[in-house]
């Protein structure tokens, strides 16, 4: 099931029918309640059920036939910590899952209803869909809990100044009367930090173990720098990505200036990939690569 998107805006938009919502740093999750069971579906529609062992129990409690859309958070310390769910994510066994859910329990950040008891929704407006997810979760309260949302540009403007704090990155804005944009950038978010999208030309380490991403920003003199080391769940996919491709890895073909490094080789990448980054600068500190742009 493909996912809305949303693009990126400088400023608050304004005016009337918009709806304004915190935007969490977790993990986007799509929570689908069949007859059989329960799933969750990453963005890049791998089944990660096994990961959130937690989460999908606590989905047993949903009408069959419903459809959840909304990121999974880990909160800690009184912030949601997206390394934490990077760890959530990344594990490998059942045994190490419910270790872990039992140590950094999930919350999933629900924003969206697209199915409930096997009816279809996505044509409805978000205002209908969000009184019904609303109406939905409630009563059944966390891990399962509805985002705040707001009408109010002044209340959504306080939201932006004052939550960061609390590990939100921003607000996602979208209109009232708007049907569900599947795979579209029908919506619009504004955010704290500086993201973007870069170009994933390479990566050091190995096929199997891949240690950092080659990247060339999309601003600046599109020197190639190396991003700091990718977490485990990053690294795992990037391996399977790699994997995929027709022609076998080949072996490191050039080196690059790796800050506290020096020259490490590095693997090329032909057709490069996209990761979306968090940078403060060119160089330093490196990029921080939040997730791969496997949906481009």
């Amino acid at each position: 099931m493909r996912v809305a998107l949303a693009a990126a805006v400088r400023t608050l938009p304004r005016g009337a029918g918009l709806a304004y919502e915190p935007k969490f740093d977790g993990h986007r999750l799509l929570v689908l309640r069949t007859e059989a069971g329960v799933a969750l579906q990453a963005r890049s529609g791998r089944i990660v059920t096994g990961a959130f062992p937690d989460l999908a129990a606590a989905a047993h409690q949903l009408p069959a036939g419903t459809v959840l859309d909304g990121e999974v958070v880990v909160w800690h310390a009184g912030r949601t910590d997206f390394a934490l769910v990077q760890r959530r994510a990344a594990a490998a066994t059942a045994a190490r899952a419910a270790v872990l859910a039992q140590s950094l329990p999930a919350s999933y950040a629900a924003f969206d209803v697209l199915e409930l008891a096997g009816l279809d929704l996505r044509t409805r407006p978000y205002e209908r869909r969000r009184a019904l997810l609303v109406d939905l979760l409630l009563p059944l309260g966390p891990p399962l809990q509805p985002v705040p949302m707001t009408t109010d540009p002044e209340l959504a403007a306080t939201w932006y100044e004052t939550l960061p704090a609390s590990g939100i990155e921003g607000l996602v804005v979208k209109r009232l009367d708007q049907p569900y944009p599947a795979g579209r950038r029908g919506w619009q978010k504004l955010r704290h930090t500086d993201v973007r999208d870069a170009a994933v030309v390479g990566y050091t380490g190995t096929p199997r173990r891949p240690q950092a991403l080659v990247l060339v920003l999309p601003v600046g003199d599109e020197t190639p720098l190396v991003s700091s080391p990718l977490p485990a769940a990053l690294r795992a996919e990037l391996a399977a990505e790699v994997a995929t491709r027709e022609a076998p890895p080949s072996p490191p073909t050039a080196t690059i200036t790796a800050i506290g490094l020096g020259e490490v080789p590095f693997h090329t990448l032909d057709p490069p990939l996209t990761a979306e980054v968090r940078a403060t600068s060119a160089r330093h500190p490196p990029p921080e690569v939040i997730r791969l742009r496997t949906d481009l």
